[in-house]
């Protein structure tokens, strides 16, 4: 026994020593949750949630393209207009009924209108985007799409690897998008009426227009080479960003253009009345130059990919530190 209380004292100091030292905290070994983002099929659709609770759903039957409707920000917002899937809402307007929600496509391909829709004469000119196929695998869907004429005749084709993800304060969208001429040269017109585009909630215009039924809004804008407002129109900039206080929380939405992509930095057709688009075709109509300057051919059997990022994000452009964003952005 005399042999063994030393040790046992000296065991005993030994934990009390390990007692008395500092313990990290529940906060510094609790790694911050992801919320987990689940695509689920549906009829004629794909329905996306974050954490359980409603983000979009990606709609490619009944519309003439496939659309994002609705799309819910932070703190349960929703991020986009309702008009036409919803009509009489209060506050929006029923103006440009091809604008739906969140799309890409394009308004003149081989010569075929594929943005406006239609007209009152329903001119055979416009075409449809038809998905053919797709696939989800974990919070990315991919999906095979067919540019149709009127007619019905194949004019092009794409494929889109779409991923949805989230943060803290933020959803994301991420779109890879690569045209395809499967049906011998197709040409990417020199308009101002394309490409990935979004129509945002009517709190996030720049203007109101009580003539067409929004007489409240109170949107701020500005790209990432400081033009602001409607400054923005026709200008190249690697990202836009819009927001507003909605329902007691400042939220906005930012659009990046990729490095990668084509002509990058992009023009935009960003719209004081809530349209905001990434189009690098339209240099005719954006800077003035001769028509058909913007043209971009994709030759037969070629393709061509372009890839951008909305984020539906919290507090205004430097809470939500849109630039380092896009550097995160630029560097997938």
């Amino acid at each position: 026994m005399s042999r063994q209380l030393p040790r046992a004292i000296e065991l005993l100091a030994c934990l009390a020593i390990v007692a008395c030292l500092p313990q990290p905290s529940t906060a510094q070994t609790t790694a911050v949750q992801t919320p987990t983002v689940k695509l689920t099929p549906a009829d004629g659709k794909v329905v996306v949630t974050v954490g359980d609770k409603p983000f979009t759903e990606y709609i490619y039957s009944g519309h003439a393209k496939p659309i994002f409707y609705p799309v819910i920000g932070p703190r349960n917002i929703a991020m986009t207009r309702s008009y036409p899937m919803i009509k009489d809402i209060d506050n929006e307007a029923s103006d440009h009924p091809h604008h739906k929600s969140l799309w890409y496509t394009h308004d003149d391909v081989n010569g075929v209108k594929f943005w406006i829709e239609y007209d009152k004469e329903n001119n055979a000119v416009y075409g449809k985007i038809v998905q053919t196929k797709s696939e989800i695998d974990g919070n990315t869907l991919k999906t095979e799409n067919e540019w149709r004429s009127n007619a019905g005749e194949p004019v092009c084709s794409d494929s889109r690897e779409i991923k949805f993800g989230a943060d803290e304060t933020s959803r994301y969208i991420d779109f890879a998008i690569t045209l395809r001429a499967t049906h011998g040269d197709a040409v990417f017109g020199d308009t101002k009426e394309g490409s990935m585009g979004i129509r945002t909630n009517p709190l996030l215009r720049l203007d109101a227009d009580k003539k067409r039924g929004t007489h409240t809004a109170k949107g701020q804008s500005i790209n990432s080479e400081g033009d602001e407002g409607k400054a923005m129109w026709g200008k190249r900039a690697k990202w836009v960003d819009y927001w507003a206080p909605i329902q007691g929380s400042n939220v906005g939405i930012a659009i990046m253009d990729h490095p990668s992509n084509p002509r990058h930095p992009t023009w935009w057709h960003a719209r004081q009345y809530g349209l905001v688009a990434a189009n690098p075709f339209g240099i005719h109509d954006f800077e003035g130059k001769p028509a058909g300057t913007g043209d971009l051919t994709i030759k037969d059997g070629e393709s061509v990919t372009f890839r951008y990022r909305f984020v539906f994000h919290e507090g205004d452009v430097t809470e939500a530190d849109i630039d380092s964003r896009f550097i995160t952005f630029g560097d997938n």
